[in-house]
């Protein structure tokens, strides 16, 4: 009776060990992830919904997004706290390489900026062309102007148009020129709450539902154009990023494969980004 427990025993012992490789295996392709750091706007316009599922079927990764202004995104990835950058301030991405953070930036999308403000348009700006001059009247109407002041694309080029403008607009902050330190959908949410004004990326502006008395007041200026790009994470900056695992991401995106999957993206049959992986100097 003895022997017969020792060697039900053994037998347990031996089929545990067994299943062990097996178990470890499971628990491995459970853990294969990515982190990118990302902007607010693929996330909140229901970008990364569509596109995320498609990938992590076709390759096992799962991919688990930051979602911040492009300033913030690029300090995680500066610290080696993501794997994939994915933004939208060509001139931070462009510092980023080559300050030897990714090997390469490649451009994955497009979409355009656009001027949103109540229908009673009181800085007299709707339909005009020229963002600039815009903002020069709305700061001469000491009209509302709801800025994410976030550091992130938008309010990077928000900042360009102030410039461009001439008009200091922080120095306003707390009066007509409110600063929400905050993402796109929210900055959507203080202007419609304020009859204000705001520099929103369309693709956020088409998913965004709370418009109260908004509506799109400035649009089709050139300089409203609104680039994507993406980058792995460099090794040799960090070696605990997950190069490979990243690069399949970044690879997939600009694949025509992950290019039609952004295309397909559509709300109300409007198509929110424009794929241009294979643009000279996009």
């Amino acid at each position: 009776m003895r022997q017969r427990r020792i060697l039900l025993a053994a037998a347990t012992t031996l089929l545990a060990a067994l299943a062990l490789p097996a178990t470890l295996s499971m628990a491995s392709a459970a853990d294969r992830f990515i982190t990118v750091a990302s902007t607010t706007s693929t996330e909140q316009s229901g970008l990364f919904k569509h596109l995320l599922p498609i990938f992590e079927k076709k390759t096992g990764i799962e991919v688990r997004v930051v979602a911040v202004g492009t300033g913030q995104a690029i300090k995680l990835a500066e610290k080696g706290d993501a794997d994939v950058l994915f933004v939208h301030h060509k001139p931070s991405e462009e510092k980023f390489v080559a300050a030897g953070y990714a090997a390469k930036r490649l451009p994955v999308m497009y979409n355009d900026f656009v001027v949103v403000g109540p229908k009673s348009d009181p800085a007299k700006i709707k339909d005009m062309k020229d963002t600039a001059a815009a903002f020069k009247k709305v700061a001469a109407a000491k009209a509302p102007f709801a800025s994410r002041g976030d550091k992130s694309g938008t309010h990077l080029a928000e900042q360009a148009f102030w410039k461009a403008a001439g008009v200091d607009a922080t120095a306003a902050s707390g009066q007509w020129y409110r600063e929400t330190g905050s993402g796109m959908g929210p900055t959507l949410n203080t202007a419609a709450g304020m009859d204000a004004y705001a520099l929103a990326d369309r693709g956020t502006w088409l998913s965004f539902t709370n418009r109260k008395n908004l509506e799109i007041v400035v649009e089709g200026d050139p300089k409203l154009f609104n680039q994507y790009g993406v980058m792995a994470v460099s090794k040799a900056k960090h070696p605990h990023v997950k190069d490979k695992d990243g690069q399949a991401f970044v690879d997939w995106l600009v694949s025509p494969e992950g290019q039609k999957a952004i295309a397909d993206y559509k709300i109300n049959s409007q198509q929110l980004f424009f794929p241009n992986a294979r643009q000279a100097g996009a």
